[in-house]
């Protein structure tokens, strides 16, 4: 199993986007959509500010690969699905602390789509 380097972390995690390119089950990429990323330990994760309505994690959900460009990192990955509440209840608090200038208006949607994260693995 591939992991990311402390560099890769660092760089990521201090960016505020992530340029998201979810694989579609022809083999080609969807287009790239910026997206937030949190750092939790040594692991990266994703959310859909539409919940299960974005387009991006749709794809992302049914392929679990694609890939992603963030603080000067440039990887293939795959998406894990996360449903532990303890995880999620970290990823909630990463995101209020790195996107709380942002205002509830974005942040709020973020925590309220925990069904929606994804760990990135890169490959």
């Amino acid at each position: 199993m591939t992991t990311w380097t402390s560099d890769e972390l660092n760089r990521i995690a201090t960016a505020d986007e992530l340029e998201m390119v979810p694989r579609r089950g022809d083999g080609t990429l969807r287009g790239p959509v910026p997206i937030w990323v949190v750092r939790d330990g040594d692991d990266l994760y994703v959310r859909s500010f539409r919940g299960t309505d974005g387009g991006w994690w749709r794809t992302a959900r049914t392929s679990h690969q694609g890939h992603i460009r963030s603080g000067g990192v440039d990887r293939d990955v795959t998406f894990e699905e996360v449903t532990d509440s303890e995880i999620n209840d970290r990823i909630d608090t990463a995101y209020r602390t790195k996107y709380g200038r942002y205002g509830g208006a974005y942040v709020n949607p973020m925590v309220a789509a925990r069904s929606t994260t994804l760990r990135l693995t890169p490959r």
